[in-house]
């Protein structure tokens, strides 16, 4: 990957465009980046980052979205980042917008517009470019592709971060795995342990939840055995559990086996007694029922003898009811015939007395003619009747006409009067209209002014938090450097007092015979000894180490409280000086003014509606109106010609109806006469055919009687019964017949006589030996069925605890198996010496090739002193694989690289950063990275360490790289010619760029 130009408008501090011609700056090889500290030298880094990512280094992502925008921009000026870069032999040019609020193009506030990217791509054969995506995802998929790393490794391996790989240098084992793990995505392995950590949980639950089956299923039977099994005391995990529960078991089912045979034994005993003893009670209880049957039967023939009399009466009524029936058809012929009689002799009277006095004597025959008189009166009066329904007919339609023009009247008086106030009306539905329009017209405009108001208002409220913590963060900053001061004051004290006794030092390294270090001499008469207050080498690292720990912790205090700072100041902007209460007032009485306008909008809808539906009533009732006065025009003529007709029907009919008040009434007295007649000549007539039937009757009722033997009529009706009589009395007979043959037959038995003739049987005695009988046999059963449900209790809980046991020897190997395997991959098993987790273990090979690939270039910076190796050695919790040491080629000795000085823990991590740089860019497919950035660090070098530093640097061009130096050491200024420069002001920082 080669820069070549990079383009920044409104980014971080730059308020105005600026532009980096990367392609000049790496002609050199090795440029510097400069400016004093806040200019925006790390933005530069940051630009190149988000132009290629979407996003910024990780301790910076607070920055990311609306927080990237420069604080100096024009408010109509847009942040935007274009990159100009060559990978993968593509020459590519990515543009990125991030979010932004920018001013209403109409009305007054502002609007978020969302974030935007384009890529493309030069093509060499047409000399132009052309656009290959907008979409945020598809640039990143390409760009991280095409890069063959991350956002982390691209952090790690291009903008070398000397602060980060100088905390690697003196982290601990886990800080060194978390940052390795990002860079190498070795998560894989990670999720190996917690897989097989997972699996092995599984598993041992699920053998122990097979042990605590079985123990149940054990418990089980010893329930079912009750005393026969005697279980020991157990538990899951056992690791004889298996073979005692089946031992136990095998005892129990024997035992119940031998129960259950005695209990059949008992039982088919307890069968052949109850048997005989309820043969001896089916004896007893037949000889006790035909004893009874024969005391019953003699009874029964007592009870016979004593009512002879009445059975021998009852015999004799049944003869002469008999007799009887031969005269009862004659009877029911002259009872119907004289009921006849009766009802037509009442039916005429009833007609008669209907009839007027002039035809009380008259006979059957008169009655008819004087009804054909009426009749032939009564139809002379038909025509009349007709003119006389319709006379009603021209009353109702009259009456008719005039309740329409009553209702016609109502109809223009009721239209009249709301046409009357619908002027008033309209205007005020006008009026609704229009207040309604007013309020929705108010409703937007507070809406606009709602997002703006609530956004200023949540601005003073980080303003007032963000104030808050810059005076808690400007403490700490200033608490941080009074420390560096103490320390640095500290450090150079005690590197004054070793200074001081530095020939005590050197002379306790003399050796008799040995030549002298500074003169030279072999003798050495008056070596310096140590005084009480001498200061070592080890004592002045350690005042360094707290020194520039101290230094670390105020640099993060510094650009923590310039974060602050910068966010303080971004609120302010928004918020203005205007108080966070007042401003929460007027945002309250913005949403009270804009809900009471929403409110009042609303009416808008009804009150169209409600015009709409009045017009339509208008139109409606006009109509109404116009159609009523025209009916009434209509119905004058025809109320004339009503008139005219009824005058000549009323003349026709005063003649018809004679004295009667109508014709209807005329004819309806005549249909009365008429029916009467009638109806008094056909009762006459039936009355007399009537008495003719009742004489004739009366003779074959005596012919009847005297034929059946009885004396008169009467008699023969005393002796016939009635169906219910007849019934009742041929039972009793009957029942009297059935009763002495049954009494006959039972006193004939052979059988029942034979039982009477022997003693009185003690059936009482007998039911009780067969229940005792029964009870024994019920309580053999049971002591059976109870035996032969424990043998099949037994029998499956055993088949299942064999099944159990079967399928755990499985579970246990698979148990065994994914526990050691857990345990090694975890660095807990024995079987791991150096307790190495499988992650560790990849991590340390990866890191023994970083140790490698920086050695290479430590020896250059160093003059051959120093090398890193990889330690396995174990740290903290017995764990191993992630040590890194330096050997120092002096003293012969390794130690660990958290011992080192300032200035050699920056040329050491330096060259593990350069190191990294290779070993991540072989990981990630072999990726050309032509333009590096080294952040930092070179001002706690020496000139001669400087210089080997730059050298090794230098001499990352013979890979065709290009280097490029952030710092602000005045120094480098001279070494270095290809510069760009970021310098500082109130209007914000602008680059200036020299080259070579």
């Amino acid at each position: 990957m080669r820069l070549h130009r990079l383009d920044l408008t409104a980014f971080g501090p730059f308020g105005a465009a600026q532009s980096v011609d990367f392609d000049e700056l790496s002609a050199a090889g090795l440029f510097l980046l400069h400016g004093p500290t806040g200019a925006g030298k790390t933005s530069v880094l940051d630009a190149v980052c988000y132009a290629l990512y979407g996003s910024v280094p990780g301790v910076r992502q607070s920055g990311q979205g609306l927080a990237l925008r420069s604080d100096h921009a024009a408010p109509g000026t847009r942040t935007e980042v274009t990159l100009d870069l060559t990978v993968a032999g593509r020459r590519l040019e990515i543009t990125r917008q991030p979010p932004w609020e920018r001013p209403k193009k109409r009305g007054t506030g502002t609007t978020l517009d969302k974030a935007q990217t384009w890529l493309r791509e030069y093509d060499p054969v047409a000399g132009a470019w052309k656009d290959l995506s907008r979409s945020h995802q598809e640039v990143g998929e390409e760009v991280t592709q095409l890069l063959g790393m991350s956002r982390e490794q691209f952090c790690q391996v291009v903008l070398l971060p000397q602060g980060d790989f100088a905390r690697f240098l003196r982290a601990d084992a886990e800080a060194r795995g978390r940052l390795l793990g990002r860079l190498f995505d070795t998560q894989r392995f990670a999720e190996v342990e917690k897989r097989l950590a997972e699996r092995r949980r599984t598993t041992e639950a699920r053998v122990r939840e097979g042990d605590a089956d079985l123990l149940a299923d054990a418990h089980r039977m010893q329930q079912a055995a009750g005393h026969a099994m005697e279980l020991p005391d157990l538990s899951p995990g056992d690791p004889g559990l298996a073979q005692a529960v089946l031992t136990a078991a095998a005892i129990a089912r024997s035992t119940a086996r031998e129960q259950l045979t005695v209990a059949h034994c008992g039982r088919l005993a307890a069968e052949s007694a109850q048997a005989a003893a309820e043969r001896e009670l089916a004896e007893a209880r037949e000889l006790a029922r035909l004893q009874r049957r024969f005391d019953e039967a003699r009874e029964r023939a007592a009870r016979l003898q004593e009512r002879a009399d009445a059975h021998e009466e009852a015999q004799e009524r049944m003869r002469r009811a008999r007799k009887a029936e031969a005269v009862a058809p004659a009877l029911e012929l002259r009872e119907a015939a004289d009921a006849e009689h009766r009802r037509a002799a009442g039916a005429e009277a009833h007609a008669r007395a209907r009839l007027p006095e002039r035809f009380a004597d008259a006979g059957a025959a008169g009655l008819a003619a004087a009804a054909r008189r009426a009749a032939e009166e009564l139809g002379g009066l038909e025509a009349a009747r007709r003119a006389e329904r319709r006379l009603a007919g021209l009353s109702a339609e009259r009456a008719d006409l005039e309740r329409q023009e009553r209702a016609d009247q109502e109809v223009v008086e009721e239209a009249d009067a709301w046409l009357a106030g619908w002027e008033e009306t309209r205007a005020a539905l006008q009026d609704r209209i229009a207040v309604a329009q007013e309020a929705a017209t108010r409703a937007e405009q507070y809406a606009a002014q709602r997002e703006p108001a609530q956004r200023r208002l949540s601005a003073a409220r980080l303003r007032d938090q963000l104030a808050r913590d810059t005076e808690d963060t400007a403490e700490r900053e200033r608490r941080a450097r009074e420390r560096v001061l103490e320390a640095k004051e500290h450090w150079l004290r005690v590197r004054e007092r070793r200074l001081n006794g530095i020939a005590a030092e050197l002379a306790a390294r003399l050796q008799a015979g040995e030549p002298c270090a500074v003169c030279g001499a072999t003798e050495h008469p008056a070596p310096a000894r140590k005084d009480a207050g001498h200061v070592d080498r080890e004592a002045e690292e350690r005042a360094l180490a707290a020194h520039q720990e101290a230094e670390a912790a105020h640099d993060e205090a510094e650009q923590h409280l310039s974060t602050v700072q910068r966010a303080l100041a971004a609120a302010e902007a928004e918020a203005g000086d205007e108080p966070t209460d007042r401003l929460a007032s007027a945002v309250e009485e913005l949403e009270s003014r804009h809900a009471r306008a929403r409110d009042a909008a609303a009416d808008l809808h009804a009150a169209s509606e409600e015009l709409r539906r009045a017009e339509h009533e208008r139109e409606r009732r006009t109509a109404l109106r116009q159609e009523a006065a025209v009916r009434s025009a209509s119905r004058g003529s025809r109320r004339e010609a009503l008139d005219e007709e009824r005058t000549a029907l009323e003349s026709e009919l005063v003649q018809a109806r004679g004295d009667a008040d109508s014709v209807a009434a005329r004819a309806a007295q005549l249909e009365r006469t008429a029916a009467r007649l009638t109806e008094a000549a056909d009762a006459a007539r039936a009355a007399e055919e009537a008495a003719e039937r009742l004489k004739a009757a009366d003779g074959r009722l005596d012919e009847a009687a005297f034929r059946a033997g009885f004396d008169t009529p009467q008699a023969a009706a005393d002796a016939l019964l009635d169906d219910t009589a007849h019934r009742e009395l041929q039972r009793r007979l009957d029942a009297r017949q059935a009763e002495e043959a049954a009494v006959r037959a039972v006193l004939a038995e052979a059988d029942t006589a034979t039982a009477a003739r022997r003693p009185p049987v003690d059936l009482a005695a007998a039911e009780d030996a067969a229940r005792a009988a029964a009870e024994r046999l019920r309580r053999a059963a049971s002591a059976q069925d109870a035996a032969a449900r424990r043998c099949a209790e037994l029998d499956r809980l055993s088949a299942r605890a064999a099944t159990g046991v079967r399928q755990l020897a499985p579970l246990r190997e698979e148990y065994d198996r994914v526990a050691r395997l857990a345990g090694l991959a975890a660095g807990t098993s024995a079987d791991n010496e150096r307790r190495m987790r499988l992650e560790s273990y990849v991590l340390a090979a990866r890191l023994e090739q970083v140790a490698a690939a920086a050695t290479a270039r430590l020896h250059r910076m160093s003059a051959g002193r120093y090398t890193l190796v990889h330690s396995d050695d174990r740290t903290g919790r017995g764990r191993s694989g992630l040590g890194l040491h330096v050997v120092d080629a002096w003293t012969g000795r390794e130690r660990d690289t958290a011992t080192l000085s300032g200035g050699e823990t920056f040329f050491v991590s330096l060259a593990l950063a350069l190191g990294l740089a290779d070993v991540v860019t072989d990981e990630a497919g072999g990726v050309r990275l032509d333009t590096l950035f080294i952040d930092e660090g070179f001002g706690s070098l020496d000139d001669q360490t400087l210089d080997d530093v730059l050298d090794v640097l230098d001499a990352l061009r013979e890979r065709d790289r290009s280097v490029g130096i952030v710092s602000h050491v005045a120094d480098l200024r001279r070494r270095v010619h290809a510069q760009l420069e970021v310098v500082k002001g109130r209007s914000g920082s602008v680059l200036r760029q020299r080259g070579h």
